[in-house]
């Protein structure tokens, strides 16, 4: 028997869609861009290195995407079930992923465990 694939969760608070509304505000040409890495994110899930991803803190890591000369980050992590969890994603504009972004991140990590269960 195959074994299941990895889905993606795009977290929510009930009334609003953070990282899809992200994905929406961006041009189309990195809208592609950064769904593509998404979906490799998906196919290669805990598998996933650098430069396709990287570790923040804790259970939090990032996706990474450029588009021209823009970068974006979205910031993950996984729970049981093999599910990836999208937290926040945003267009990074410094050198080092900056703190405020990391703790809307984590709030929402928080808020998912709490309402859903724990993260791998």
């Amino acid at each position: 028997m195959p074994e299941a694939e990895w889905t993606i969760v795009f977290y929510t608070d009930g009334s609003s869609d953070p990282v899809r509304d992200f994905l929406s505000r961006l041009d189309e040409k990195a809208q592609v861009r950064v769904r593509a890495a998404i979906e490799e994110l998906r196919l290669r899930n805990v598998q996933a290195r650098w430069p396709l991803v990287d570790h923040i803190e804790g259970k939090i890591w990032e996706l990474r995407r450029d588009s021209g000369r823009s970068t974006y980050r979205v910031l993950y992590f996984t729970v049981t079930g093999k599910r990836i969890v999208l937290l926040h994603g945003f267009q990074k504009k410094t050198r080092t992923t900056p703190r405020r972004e990391i703790e809307i991140a984590r709030d929402r990590l928080r808020w998912f465990t709490e309402r859903e269960g724990e993260a791998q």
